[in-house]
């Protein structure tokens, strides 16, 4: 495969294809918000090991990055998200089989594993066969995929777990992602080594990463993706279920619901920044300057999620909803780091990046978890130990945000 960009039907099917996939790596990812009622009750887990269960698939993930921007690069997206789908098929079996928590655990771990590729082998793919605008669109549509996987994790769990229970869920997950390894095998282009000078990387430059981590886009990036972009991810994915039951007084099934109405605002945001997209860069606005405007929002509406505490009672999903949605301007990262790179680095780039998030991902989960039972032990009450534990989360996020701000590239004004 040359530099050639793809023809429009071509992409829009490689597109389809790329997203089948990644629906069910979202649904996956964020199933345990709404299992962890059953979860809890079956397994006795505490708020530390609820946390640890749905951090296993964020270390996972975080495991594979590093090796899999080098596979990504020189064996091409294909031959990559094939292999690791079929790791995720035997994570789902080993889930729905598991009788214990460690089993849970390294289950939960392997399914990980399995769905890394499931966004950066799509990126990589586009960044070169979509031109600039096509593939910032591309990445917002391709995150409103996990939306609606987000979105299949909550009303729809919910209404199948009395009839199925949780561990048939697992079987059909399974059996859906051999069916999306088959869509891809049949639709994606092949791959082959970049030509001399067709964007290639320098030869003086090393294999590895170092070109990477050195890069400044890069490193003013690190902070925010892994405090606040792994934060929320870490939110929306398992404490907001939590939170709506424990904190709001929410019932199993309203907390899913709740989770329905946000993962639907969150799928409605990432359209709608692929519909705009392209129209911003033209005029100007870039990734990082959206990111900077738009960040403090999530400031004051996290802030008056912690403060209002059980207060929120019914305004509890909507408060997180917004709080989410107006995250999403930290979508715009993995796009502009991708770009900042030659397409032979775009691999490495972004899983590098990736790296970045899903850790901060794995650590604010266990974090928050952990954090909530060290002032509960230390004497408050369970609502107010969660709003102090995101309290600390708040704190962390300013912090990162601060430096995003300090830290300007090229002397440039945001």
């Amino acid at each position: 495969m040359s530099l050639a960009l793809l023809p429009r039907r071509t992409a829009i099917v490689v597109f389809l294809a790329f997203a089948f996939a990644y629906f069910f790596s979202a649904l996956v990812r964020a199933v345990t918000a709404t299992l962890s009622p059953v979860l809890t009750q079956e397994f006795a887990l505490n708020a530390r090991e609820l946390g640890l269960l749905a951090g296993g698939y964020f270390l996972g993930f975080a495991l594979t990055q590093l090796p899999l921007g080098q596979w990504l690069d020189r064996h091409g997206p294909k031959r990559v998200i094939l292999a690791f789908l079929a790791v995720a098929v035997l994570g789902c079996l080993a889930f729905s089989a598991a009788g214990s928590f460690p089993a849970l655990l390294a289950a939960r771990v392997l399914c990980g594993v399995g769905v890394s590729a499931c966004l950066m082998a799509p990126l990589t793919g586009y960044r070169r066969w979509l031109d600039a605008s096509a593939q910032l669109r591309a990445n917002s549509w391709m995150l409103m995929t996990g939306s609606f996987g987000m979105l299949a994790s909550t009303l729809p769990v919910q209404w199948l777990l009395p009839r199925l229970g949780w561990r048939p869920l697992f079987w059909g997950l399974a059996a859906l992602m051999l069916l999306a390894m088959a869509l891809i095998a049949w639709k994606v282009p092949r791959w082959a080594v970049l030509p001399a000078g067709a964007g290639a990387a320098p030869s003086a430059e090393p294999a590895g990463y170092g070109a990477v981590w050195r890069h400044p886009c890069f490193r003013r990036m690190v902070p925010i993706g892994f405090v606040n972009y792994g934060g929320m991810v870490a939110i929306q994915t398992l404490w907001a279920g939590p939170w709506m039951v424990k904190v709001a007084g929410f019932t199993p099934l309203a907390a899913a619901t709740g989770l329905f109405w946000l993962n639907l605002a969150m799928l409605v945001t990432f359209w709608g920044w692929g519909m705009v997209m392209p129209g911003l860069a033209r005029r100007g606005l870039t990734a990082e300057r959206l990111i900077a405007r738009g960040m403090p929002l999530s400031f004051v509406l996290l802030a008056a999620l912690a403060l209002a505490g059980p207060a929120a009672e019914t305004g509890a999903a909507a408060l997180l909803a917004m709080y989410c949605v107006s995250s999403s301007f930290m979508s715009l990262a993995q796009p502009a780091v991708a770009m900042a790179f030659p397409p032979a680095l775009a691999g490495r780039a972004l899983s590098a990046y990736n790296l970045v998030i899903f850790a901060g991902v794995f650590v604010m989960q266990w974090g928050i978890g952990v954090a909530i039972d060290l002032f509960r032990a230390a004497g408050l009450a369970e609502a107010a130990a969660f709003q102090a534990a995101l309290g600390l989360f708040a704190l962390g996020c300013l912090a990162a945000y601060g430096h995003f701000v300090a830290v300007k590239p090229d002397n440039r004004t945001l």
